[in-house]
């Protein structure tokens, strides 16, 4: 997963200002500075946002959408306790704005109800703990100056290469019970912008494991416990042996438990600097199976490689995040498969490959956002991925961790991969040709995109097979190259 970011020199708010439409910023030129303070004394949340200009409409950088289509978290957490001021939605933005058009006051003062929100290809703003302990996204609290509701209406889902004129909101993490948790350490309060990180606020105990810390909610069912405590340390070791670099600390994982909801069966996560975050929910999830926990261990392999495909190196825009999340999903096999030969990945492969073939008939790849269709991004981005590891097998015979390896030492001086760098690489594989054919399906999707994908396939070497419409992967083409490097063998215990 990546973060709202400012990439490029403001482009967008150049554009509006030249033909006329409303400005994004303040027109002061002025940055802008706000701070935050977040306090938790018994049941009772409270936010304090200092504002630092007079402005009618403050905008959180973190906006995203729920899974279900619905616009916003925040109404369901937060109210707005400061006379004259309301949490809104305006275009693909929450705003905090006056009631009547006149600056904010300099102090907004929010009372917070903190849970789990089902938001789509973001993180989550909460992790609920059985005990009560409560971990929060630093990033919630960001926001930034507008001029106008039509400035706010005019922004952009994804903010990457604006220059919002504000930096970073600068928060203060309090709780009256105690320390809070913070990048792995026990403080009285923890202040900080732009910390990426999740500040933990309650009694659960971290366990250390070696090369890894671990927060895990107390009625976490044992299996998960285990099975993710003993995976992430060797498949981070693999990762490590291979490409190199990884966690700048040693990395925490932290998993909340949501209960054994009858009829559920739910995982999710996400990455941060030096830290995991996963959340469990389910009957289905009570009880260990053969491919739970081989979904178990994907999963924390996928969360894993964003440490180096996805913090080493970051995609630019949001429309590019076929870069990370397919990226990481071959990774998450391929480091499988090397820990574990018994492994099948074709399973997890061909799913990507059928749902690349449905979501591309729908539109360009790049602007599956637009439309709600997250799921491209790791499908097709999974299939690009596999055909650049065909064509660097047929050059080098190695595999998919080396193509990244070779994009990784290309790209450290700014860490960011751009699709134009990501396909440039590709092309020197692979040629124009299939370079020309992803860069279709970026832009435009295709009538048949099987077909598409069965050009691209023949050009690169992927193994496959047609049978009755599907394009089906051989079993090569799901063991191709894997290097398995060197693994330490984890002998500690939970």
């Amino acid at each position: 997963m990546t973060r709202d970011g400012r990439f490029l020199a403001g482009l967008a708010l150049l554009l509006a200002i030249t033909t006329g439409a409303p400005s994004l910023a303040q027109t002061s030129g002025a940055v802008s500075r706000p701070v935050a303070t977040v306090t938790r004394d018994g049941d009772r949340w409270t936010a304090v946002l200092e504002l630092d200009q007079a402005a009618s409409v403050w905008g959180f950088t973190g906006s995203a959408r729920m899974r279900d289509g619905q616009p916003q978290w925040r109404p369901q957490q937060w109210r707005v306790e400061t006379p004259g001021v309301v949490l809104d939605r305006v275009g693909a933005r929450d705003v905090l704005r006056s009631v009547d058009g006149g600056p904010l006051p300099r102090e907004v003062r929010l009372s917070l109800s903190p849970g789990p929100a089902a938001v789509a290809a973001a993180y989550d703003p909460a992790l609920v703990f059985s005990d009560g302990s409560v971990a929060l996204f630093s990033g919630q609290f960001d926001v930034f100056p507008l001029a106008s509701v039509e400035a706010a209406r005019a922004m952009p889902e994804d903010l990457n290469g604006l220059d919002l004129q504000a930096e970073a909101t600068r928060v203060t993490w309090r709780d009256r019970a105690g320390p809070v948790l913070f990048r792995g350490e026990r403080i009285a309060e923890a202040t900080a912008s732009d910390a990426d990180t999740y500040v933990l606020f309650g009694g659960v105990g971290v366990r250390e494991h070696g090369t890894l810390a671990t927060v895990v909610d107390p009625e976490m069912p044992g299996w998960i416990r285990e099975t993710m405590t003993d995976y992430a340390s060797r498949v981070t070791a693999f990762y490590t042996e291979r490409l190199g670099g990884g966690p700048s600390a040693r990395p925490t994982l932290m998993a909340s438990w949501k209960g054994p909801t009858p009829g559920v069966t739910s995982m999710g996560g996400s990455v941060l600097p030096g830290l995991i975050v996963a959340s469990f929910e389910g009957g289905g999830v009570v009880e260990s199976t053969a491919a739970l926990d081989e979904t178990v261990r994907w999963f924390v392999g996928h969360e894993s490689a964003h440490f180096w495909l996805g913090q080493t190196i970051r995609y630019e825009y949001v429309r590019d995040m076929w870069i990370t999340e397919g990226g990481a999903d071959l990774m998450a096999v391929r480091a499988a498969k090397a820990l574990d030969p018994s492994y099948d990945g074709r399973t997890k492969l061909q799913q990507e490959v059928d749902d690349c073939i449905t979501l591309a008939a729908h539109g360009g790849v790049a602007s599956a956002d637009s439309r709600g269709e997250h799921q491209a991004y790791y499908a097709c981005g999974a299939v690009f991925a596999l055909a650049a590891e065909a064509a660097e097998r047929e050059r080098s015979g190695g595999d998919w961790i080396d193509v990244v390896h070779a994009m990784l030492k290309a790209n450290l001086d700014d860490g960011v991969l751009t699709r134009r760098e990501w396909l440039d690489h590709f092309e020197g594989l692979a040629g124009a040709e299939p370079r020309a054919l992803i860069d279709t399906l970026l832009d435009d999707g295709a009538e048949n995109p099987a077909r598409t994908l069965a050009r691209l396939f023949d050009l690169t070497g992927v193994a496959y097979r047609e049978e009755g419409g599907r394009l089906l992967l051989s079993r090569g083409s799901a063991h191709a190259g894997i290097r398995p490097g060197v693994i330490p063998v984890r002998t500690d215990t939970d």
